[in-house]
């Protein structure tokens, strides 16, 4: 759970700055994505299958370069 203590002399936006960045680093947003719907699990396992395709794809690139 991100928890951000706004300090002393320190503005709202700082404070709201810091939160966001803090969430990212969690990958809050990105689990809840995850579950906010059901996969069946093959389906998921054609979602992995695809990302693996995806980023070797994109790893074989940047090698030829």
């Amino acid at each position: 759970m991100a928890e951000v203590l706004v300090q002393e002399g320190e503005t709202l936006e700082s404070a709201l700055r810091r939160f966001k960045r803090k969430v990212q680093q969690e990958d809050i947003i990105k689990e809840i994505k995850r579950h906010s719907y059901y996969l069946k699990p093959g389906e998921k396992k054609r979602v992995k299958a695809a990302l693996a395709r995806k980023r070797n794809r994109k790893r074989k690139r940047s090698d030829m370069e």
